[in-house]
């Protein structure tokens, strides 16, 4: 199985290192200002690609990483009409479930399939290969590509049907966020009353 990936940043690139690395899989992956230094995964195999159409003809499995929703569908537009038939696109990005559920159709509509699954944890983890998932979509799709998956991840839990991924991780960020003000308010109200 080859595997595709859009976006080197600080996880795709810990996700690459652990595709070719832990997984024994092929890689392709776009050749982008935005990459982080590519030097390793170059060394390790992986084929830098010069579009996302050239990325999708190379792959059976296309992870997204990218930054968001925009990003997701700017990518997918130009990927979908290369994608070969049964090929999955994975999106790991933080992205919007109602993105999710149009790409999926876009991507079917190709002769593809799809699945959103983003990521919890950090680059560190990335790096690492302890990655979690949030993972939306059919079943019997999210077991297609389970291998691919365990390259560069400690868990990965289906969580339902298709944008059910991207819900999740919404949620996740929020109460992050939220338990992160509430830690900065108290130690500013500690700090003040000292």
């Amino acid at each position: 199985m080859h595997v595709g990936l859009i976006g080197v940043g600080l996880m795709g690139h810990g996700i690459a290192r652990n595709i070719l690395s832990k997984g024994g899989f092929g890689l392709s992956f776009l050749d982008h200002p935005g990459n982080q230094p590519t030097d390793e995964i170059l060394g390790l195999g992986a084929q830098a690609c010069a579009s996302v159409a050239e990325v999708a003809k190379a792959s059976d499995v296309v992870i997204l990483c990218v930054t968001g929703a925009p990003q997701v569908e700017a990518v997918v537009t130009d990927l979908a009409p290369a994608l070969k038939p049964g090929t999955v696109v994975v999106d790991c990005s933080t992205s919007l479930p109602e993105t999710t559920l149009r790409m999926a159709d876009v991507v079917r509509a190709a002769g593809a399939d799809y699945l959103d699954a983003p990521m919890t944890r950090t680059a560190k983890h990335a790096h690492e290969g302890t990655l979690n998932l949030l993972a939306g979509g059919a079943a019997e799709t999210l077991d297609r590509v389970r291998p691919v998956l365990a390259a560069f991840t400690e868990r990965v839990d289906h969580v339902g049907g298709l944008g059910q991924g991207h819900r999740l991780k919404l949620l996740h960020n929020y109460v992050s966020v939220g338990f992160m003000t509430l830690l900065a308010e108290a130690s500013a109200q500690a700090a003040d009353a000292c």
